[in-house]
């Protein structure tokens, strides 16, 4: 068994989404070290929310497990919701949450529980300035904006000794996290509110200021998925500490796959790198091989953490289209083949895009030899590629039990005349002895009786994986039931002691006024109520400006800031030509703007 000395050890941490209580259990029976989960309010996943009784019994199973439970509540407030806000904060911490992950600077104004506070990427995260400050108001972590790059997390990580969270998997914002309005402006549903209306998913034509088209009906501003799997050790060496997937929308399937692909990748470091370690405990045992191409996805891009633009939009279409395939090769009456790379199986969803460039879909009835009968003919042509978005096997493996996790400990078996001593450690050091008095008979083959011990106490029906040592020289026989009993008695006891040395981090605000980096802030600073005025006002702010969600009457705001371009997107990018181009979609038409110092693209009404 493998014991860790965990104060020479750097800590990773694998974070992943809990959409639900049975979603948070699934990512961590299947390697997470903590999961991130929406209450009841004021997630910035409006549809994942979750009662605080949910989010206790989530608790209870992940700090088993020493992993932590981390609660969303990283929406900005209104006045009138500061005292429910509050409330939040408080019933979260007394359910035992590990952190609380803001957005809002009022919570740092009020009275709270000395729970952890970590800054959410909705805050705005780009620059060593914002995380210096955010450092000294007292939060314990700050999750960094998924635009930066490995040479710019590296400076913060140098310049700071915060803890620093980074996504690595999932769907990607075309905005800079928390600067988006444009679905507020559209609907009234606020970004910022947890109810964004997904604008950036639409299609829109594409026009210059002479009314040119130059793209129609296009995913303009829908991106492409991050997939950061390449980058982990990368990542590590800049500074990060906790790798994040994105997902709390998604399904037991997507959790199932994604955490399990990057706790492989993960341990993969850990076990060439003996200085680091994991924030949980156990092994996972999986029943699968994790491919995350099989999950729902855009297609990936590693986005701008090498520091290099590429294309990043998906443009044709914004759903998953999956796996490429092949080419269809022949087309039939109720068939067709195909020169396919990835047999497809009965069952499958495949798609494909017509020659007008739209996305059709179907599914396979059967595959017999090389034809394969599909639901619908309609739109199949010859040269068709083919992509498969629903894997049935794969499907099937996901709704099954696909993943045991279980916690190294050791039991020592020890008896003499008078009584039997069961003495367990896990590999976290926690300890027990139970001793019961001696009820055994001679065993008439002791090899035997050794064997019936040893197999009984190490039955796998606990969350732990015993290690039986049996330290006496003479051993008595003992009925299964008997035994059995013991062990039962062994786990009750282990479990409890591991709770009760569960060490759940405690922070306390230390109110300061350090000054912010800035003395004027506009909407952008997402300041909806008086306590989050207060709090800038006392760190040296001088002009304040509203929220967008409580004064969006300017015409001339910039609804959305973005370090994806359009033009670079498009091939139209051009040193020294930056003029406007026009998005429309529905009769709504907005302006395009472009900063090519900063290689910035601003979406305004």
């Amino acid at each position: 068994m493998r014991f860790f000395n965990s104060k020479k050890m750097q800590r990773l941490e694998l974070l992943a989404p809990a959409k639900n209580l049975e979603l948070g259990k699934i990512a961590i029976d299947h390697g997470a070290d903590a999961v991130y989960i929406g209450a009841n309010r004021f997630g910035a996943r409006e549809s994942a929310s979750n009662s605080i009784n949910d989010i206790e019994k989530l608790v209870k199973y992940a700090h088993r497990y020493y992993a932590k439970v981390y609660v969303t509540e990283n929406t900005i407030f209104y006045e009138n919701e500061l005292k429910q806000a509050r409330q939040l904060a408080t019933d979260v911490f007394n359910a035992g949450c590990d952190a609380l992950i803001i957005q809002d600077m009022s919570l740092l104004e009020m009275d709270l529980p000395p729970i952890p506070l970590f800054a959410s990427t909705q805050a705005n995260n780009q620059t060593l300035e914002q995380v210096r400050f955010l450092e000294s108001a007292g939060f314990d972590r700050v999750i960094l904006a998924r635009e930066l790059s490995l040479k710019q997390i590296t400076e913060i990580a140098n310049n700071t000794n915060i803890e620093l969270e980074f996504f690595v998997h999932g769907a990607l914002c075309v905005s800079y996290s928390g600067q988006c309005y444009m679905s507020c402006h559209l609907t009234g549903r606020s970004a910022n509110r947890g109810c964004c209306a997904q604008p950036c998913r639409s299609t829109y034509d594409l026009i210059d200021k002479n009314g040119k088209m130059l793209v129609k009906n296009k995913h303009l501003l829908s991106m492409k998925d991050l997939n950061l799997s390449a980058h982990l050790e990368d990542l590590i060496k800049a500074g990060i500490s906790s790798f994040k997937i994105e997902g709390r929308l998604k399904d037991a399937g997507y959790v199932k796959n994604t955490v399990a692909y990057y706790r492989k990748r993960l341990d993969g470091f850990l076990n060439a790198n003996p200085n680091y370690g994991k924030t949980s405990s156990g092994f996972v045992t999986l029943k699968f091989e994790p491919n995350v191409d099989l999950s729902f996805s855009r297609g990936f891009t590693n986005y701008f953490i090498d520091g290099n633009r590429k294309k990043t939009a998906t443009t044709d279409t914004a759903k998953s289209i999956g796996e490429e395939t092949g080419t269809v090769k022949h087309v039939a009456q109720n068939y067709f083949t195909a020169d396919t790379e990835k047999s497809l199986q009965n069952g499958d969803g495949i798609c494909f895009f017509d020659k007008n460039g739209k996305l059709c879909g179907t599914r396979i009835n059967t595959v017999v030899d090389e034809k394969i009968f599909p639901m619908s003919m309609e739109n199949l042509k010859q040269g068709t590629k083919i992509f498969r978005n629903s894997n049935s096997v794969f499907e099937r493996l996901m709704k099954q039990q696909t993943a045991f996790r279980k916690i190294e400990a050791e039991i020592k078996f020890t008896c003499n005349s008078e009584k039997i001593i069961l003495q367990a450690e896990d590999e976290d050091k926690n300890a027990i002895t139970f001793e019961i008095p001696q009820t055994g008979d001679i065993a008439q083959n002791e090899e035997l009786a050794v064997n019936g011990i040893i197999k009984n106490l190490s039955k796998g029906d606990s969350i732990f994986s015993f290690d039986v040592k049996i330290c006496s020289s003479q051993v008595l026989f003992y009925p299964i039931s008997v035994i059995n009993g013991w062990r039962h008695k062994v786990v009750e006891m282990l479990l409890a002691e591991r709770i009760k040395n569960y060490h759940r981090k405690k922070s306390v605000i230390n109110k300061n006024s350090i000054l912010l980096y800035k003395k004027n802030l506009d909407y952008t600073a997402n300041i909806a109520n008086s306590l989050s005025a207060e709090f800038y006002k006392k760190h040296g702010v001088q002009t304040i400006q509203s929220a967008f969600e409580i004064d969006n009457s300017d015409e001339k705001k910039i609804l959305m800031f973005s370090k994806y371009c359009i033009r670079y997107e498009l091939g139209l990018c051009r040193r020294g030509y930056n003029e406007d181009l026009f998005l429309l979609n529905n009769k709504q038409k907005f302006r395009v703007s472009f900063d090519c110092k900063k290689c910035e693209m601003q979406i305004i009404k």
